[in-house]
């Protein structure tokens, strides 16, 4: 069950996936702050809008957009007037670093989106 945050009237409800809270808290306080602030001041409103911060993705399983902050990196969906926070790592070149590892996505993990169980295989 993913964990409501940050609702404060904002237009766009922020929830952040069990994943993705335990990697924000992995990260440095500091880091945790700056993530926070650029999260309600970028994504609460016009999340879906290109900008110098927010990066829409080609097309790929994990998320479809993008939020860069430094090295700092979320990656995100959007559904109605929610902004499903996904993976929350640091990207060094072009790799995606998760709670210290290379983050391969499809291959190593299996992201379940709220309100989807599990898919059973159809026999």
């Amino acid at each position: 069950m993913p964990a409501l945050l940050w609702v404060r009237g904002m237009p766009f409800k922020i929830i952040i996936t069990e994943d993705a809270d335990r990697q924000f808290r992995s990260l440095p306080v500091r880091d945790q702050r700056i993530l926070e602030v650029s999260i309600l001041s970028r994504l609460e409103h016009q999340p879906a809008t290109p900008t110098k911060a927010i990066k829409r993705l080609r097309p790929n399983p994990l998320a479809e957009f993008e939020l860069r902050v430094g090295d700092l990196c979320v990656l995100y969906n959007v559904e109605m007037k929610e902004v499903i926070v996904l993976i929350v790592g640091r990207k060094v070149g072009n790799k995606l670093i998760v709670e210290g590892e290379e983050f391969h996505g499809h291959q190593d993990h299996l992201i379940e989106l709220p309100g989807n169980g599990p898919k059973e295989d159809a026999e």
